[in-house]
């Protein structure tokens, strides 16, 4: 089964949304809003979560927050974890309540925040279920504008900022924001996902892949890690063929073994680009890999193409 990619580390934010199983009611009273809620309070409390923003509709939800102490899955299995065995001890019920596993996206807080606290607050006005996002109990949306006090464990200055040092301020020019939408239609912020695991600009997304996901192991069970280090077989020779300037033997020779061993690109893939077999590329990169381990100075030259694509090994 396909796993979803996690990236994790000090101080990220993420949004993060789950599914009912089926598209099932995950949400079926009050009281099993609340206690959700409880278990989010919980998570706060006992894994130092931040929450900022949240949306409990009734098949789904979406959090936007933040972990200071690099711990996502910890939180998430136990928000899930314990709404999971409330409903399935209070429904005489058995198995899985959610649909797979969460989706956890990390973001750019700055360029991103404001829009995604915004989609997050207007979902139950897409869903059709109010007219205006105030009128819906179970979001955050009722903080944000002032017309509830925040508990304690939701986070709203950080975005509340964005707009005014002075609260009561912010919070009006917030709603005057989050009004701007409704009656339209806008684009979805999270169609900017890249490999449905990171939201922000090319510079944001370049430091993530760099510190957080180059190290990792290549699986190719897991599609949105497979996506972020796959490299067009053409792009990788770009870089080749500069390395190895005139030398149209080894350019082949090294485009094989570095599409094999880093890019986690299809062998049919790499074959067609070289005319050859699939069993013809592994043959080619066994061959070529005895070659580098036996000349420090080619392995040199492999790394500074392997650093430069921003490749791992596979």
């Amino acid at each position: 089964m396909a796993r979803p990619l996690r990236i994790v580390y000090a101080d990220a934010f993420y949004h993060v949304a789950a599914r009912g199983n089926e598209k099932k009611s995950i949400f079926k009273s009050d009281k099993d809003y609340g206690r959700f809620l409880l278990y989010v309070e919980a998570a706060v409390e006992r894994y130092g979560a931040v929450i900022h923003a949240y949306c409990l509709m009734d098949n789904h939800y979406h959090l936007l927050l933040q972990t200071p102490r690099a711990n996502l899955p910890e939180i998430m299995q136990y928000i899930n974890g314990s709404y999971t065995t409330y409903v399935n001890t209070k429904r005489q019920r058995a198995g899985h309540l959610f649909q797979g596993r969460y989706k956890g996206i990390v973001i750019e807080a700055d360029a991103y925040a404001q829009e995604l606290s915004r989609y997050i607050h207007l979902n139950p006005v897409r869903a059709g279920v109010v007219q205006n996002p105030e009128g819906y109990p179970w979001s955050s949306y009722q903080f944000y504008c002032g017309k509830k006090n925040a508990p304690k464990w939701l986070s709203t200055k950080f975005i509340l900022d964005y707009f005014d040092a002075r609260t009561r301020v912010a919070q009006m020019k917030y709603r005057q924001f989050v009004q701007e939408k409704p009656g339209q239609r806008y684009e979805n912020p999270l169609k900017g996902v890249v490999a449905s695991s990171i939201l922000g600009g090319q510079e944001f997304i370049r430091k993530v892949k760099k510190s957080y996901v180059q190290h990792l192991t290549y699986d190719r069970n897991t599609p949105g890690l497979t996506a972020l280090m796959q490299r067009p077989v053409a792009e990788i020779m770009d870089v080749v063929i500069r390395e190895f300037k005139g030398m149209a033997r080894m350019q082949k020779a090294v485009g094989i073994y570095v599409c094999h061993r880093y890019s986690g690109l299809r062998l049919r893939e790499i074959g067609e680009y070289f005319g050859i077999g699939e069993s013809g590329v592994t043959q080619a990169s066994k061959r070529f890999r005895v070659e580098v381990e036996n000349d420090k100075k080619l392995a040199v030259k492999i790394e500074t193409i392997r650093t430069k694509l921003g490749l791992s090994n596979v």
